[in-house]
């Protein structure tokens, strides 16, 4: 029997679904959710671990096979480690990732990995404590515990994730690399997204990661290379060394033509870009009782809604929904 797949309409395979378990957060990233926002999806619009299961089901079946957990800060739903290990047991399902700020993973690292999550991103802007509290209004030591745990529980690979900032974070991004080369770790570049009520404000802090390029390639051999399962960057390899750097562009360098990516929130809407509002609601479809095969034909449906790029960089702010929303 031929496998399923699910091909947008611009024949681009997809293969990812980035499954947000909650917008709530224990940080408050201005870039993000800022502080003093509020508005948070109520619990009983929540899709329960049933209805998550269902749902990823229906994307495993259609050939998706690696499920990113995200949130908001995903390790705040109550059981998780209880759903990781629903969402591993599924056919077809051969990657089980999670993004996290790693500020609960001290206790939860050994009890994931258990429940068969493999793969760790891991949010991290700074190395200095006063900056990072200053970006994310949290504990450093904290989160570099974290990520102790989940080294020590055997999560690889993992990769740090830094939102580069200009005039904040963009002159330090050596030690935060000179950290990740110590212990193993993949780094990410991001560059800012004009995404979320503040959206005008973040592009007053865009950084053009080409810069932040050419200015470590005159201390490092900058060799490409490829990284499996690496999403959307564009990575390096640092030399004769086994340290890995990836640089992702949303704005300069924008990767749409291969997006094999959707995304689900919390409250079961499926958004087809992050940088458009396409949408389809799973929620009322599940509640209302549809069967799995009636499931999938939505599935498809939504797909077909997937538009061929984003206009972040033309239409700066036009979606001000907040990333933690979405799960990034």
């Amino acid at each position: 029997m031929l496998e399923q797949t699910l091909t947008d309409p611009f024949g681009r395979r997809i293969e990812y679904l980035r499954l947000s378990v909650t917008d709530r957060c224990d940080l408050r990233c201005d870039y993000c959710r800022p502080k003093g926002v509020k508005g948070f999806e109520e619990p009983a619009d929540w899709l329960d671990f049933n209805e998550i299961t269902r749902v990823v089901g229906a994307f495993t079946a259609l050939g998706v096979r690696h499920v990113r957990i995200t949130g908001g800060e995903p390790l705040v739903r109550k059981d998780l480690p209880a759903l990781a290990s629903r969402l591993a047991a599924l056919p077809g399902l051969s990657d089980l990732s999670i993004s996290s700020n790693c500020t609960r993973m001290e206790a939860l690292a050994e009890p994931l990995y258990l429940a068969g999550v493999r793969r760790l991103n891991v949010s991290l802007d700074s190395l200095r404590p006063a900056l990072f509290q200053r970006i994310t209004g949290g504990d450093l030591a904290r989160v570099l515990r974290g990520i102790a745990a989940a080294r020590a529980a055997g999560f690889a690979p993992i990769r740090v994730n830094t939102v580069v900032m200009r005039g904040i974070n963009a002159d330090a991004i050596e030690e935060i690399l000179d950290y990740c080369a110590e212990h193993g770790f993949t780094l990410r570049l991001i560059e800012t997204m004009p995404i979320g009520r503040q959206g005008g404000k973040m592009l007053d802090r865009y950084q053009d990661l080409d810069t932040i390029r050419a200015r470590l390639a005159q201390r490092f051999e900058l060799i490409p290379d490829l990284l499996p399962g690496g999403g959307p960057a564009r990575y390096y390899r640092l030399g004769a060394t086994a340290t890995r750097i990836g640089f992702i562009t949303p704005l300069s360098q924008h990767f749409c033509d291969t997006c094999n990516r959707v995304r689900l929130t919390v409250e079961g809407t499926l958004y087809l870009c992050l940088g458009q509002d396409h949408r389809y609601a799973l929620r009322p479809l599940l509640r209302d009782g549809i069967s799995d095969a009636e499931l999938v034909e939505h599935l498809r449906q939504a797909i077909a809604l997937k538009p061929q790029r984003h206009e972040l960089k033309e239409q700066p702010g036009k979606i001000t929904r907040l990333m933690s929303s979405l799960g990034g």
